[in-house]
């Protein structure tokens, strides 16, 4: 079941914190270096995480948690923000890893485009890391496409040489189409 959460009150904020347990456990060497204690160090990342959600992610225009949940569970999850009329930005794209390779990172990014498009014509872009294969896949598969070598980051305006700039477009022509 495809879920859209506004409000980090509605989160369940170990199930998200579960999704993301593989990129939160790499992130201890970038925010924790010196930390020797890997369990210590997730808990200070992921303590960090949902502050930055709750304190910060959540007050951005039109915010929204999208999470796909397959028998009480979040199996994967990204989040949006809107930048402008018809312009959102994706990020944090990630499946459990132990939900991984049965198509619920297509399925979540598919639903999250059909949700939007009833809002009318649309770009939803996205920066992915160029040695991300499995994540570049599943973009394309889900009909975005590379739009710059340089994946640009709208909520901080930083480009980065590492990502690709994708996108997904729904324009007027297609909305009458749908």
């Amino acid at each position: 079941m495809l879920k859209k959460i506004t409000e980090f009150r509605e989160l369940n904020a170990r199930g998200l914190m579960d999704v993301y347990s593989e990129s939160n456990y790499e992130n201890t060497d970038y925010f924790f270096p010196d930390e020797a204690d890997k369990v210590s160090a997730v808990k200070k990342v992921e303590a960090g995480f949902l502050d930055f959600l709750k304190n910060g992610f959540f007050g951005k225009a039109d915010a929204a948690y999208w999470l796909l949940e397959v028998d009480g569970v979040y199996v994967s999850a990204l989040r949006t923000c809107r930048i402008n009329e018809g312009l959102y930005y994706l990020e944090a794209l990630e499946t459990r890893p132990d939900s991984r390779r049965k198509g619920y990172g297509a399925l979540l990014l598919s639903g999250v485009a059909d949700s939007l498009k009833q809002g009318g014509p649309f770009r939803l872009c996205s920066c992915v890391g160029k040695k991300n294969t499995a994540s570049l896949k599943t973009h394309e598969k889900c009909g975005f496409r590379i739009v710059s070598d340089k994946g640009y980051n709208y909520l901080n305006g930083d480009a980065d040489e590492r990502c690709f700039g994708m996108e997904y477009s729904f324009d007027e022509a297609e909305r009458h189409k749908a």
